[in-house]
């Protein structure tokens, strides 16, 4: 059974820096791209990066892009999302997610979900 388990939230006033990080286990790491989201207090789930399984090729939702990049390692079964710029409207709870289907993760309909990580930006 396949397990994600995100670290690295935490508080940052605004314009400071975060580094997510997710640990999977249970799956064949390097078969699935993989995805960060967050969700607000009230808000859907939303996408916010995503990798491919080999990692030759990145997505950003447009709130994002520029601010943030995700990565991976395969070899330490890990994707991370560093964030740069960080804005109180970044404030949410952040999730990785695995799935075999790129266009599916873009979608937010993951195979697997992580439990989530606080990120609180203060102004």
């Amino acid at each position: 059974q396949g397990q994600l388990v995100e670290s690295g939230g935490g508080l940052v006033q605004a314009g400071g820096s975060l580094r997510l990080s997710c640990v999977a286990s249970g799956v064949t790491f390097s078969s699935y791209a993989m995805g960060w989201f967050r969700q607000a207090p009230g808000k859907e789930r939303e996408f916010l990066a995503g990798v491919t399984w080999r990692g030759i090729s990145t997505y950003y939702a447009d709130s994002v892009k520029g601010r943030f990049t995700i990565s991976r390692d395969n070899a330490k079964t890990t994707v991370y999302l560093q964030m740069n710029g960080l804005k109180p409207e970044d404030t949410a709870v952040y999730y990785c997610a695995a799935d075999l289907n790129i266009d599916r993760l873009r979608s937010v309909r993951c195979d697997y979900w992580g439990q989530g990580t606080q990120v609180t930006v203060s102004s």
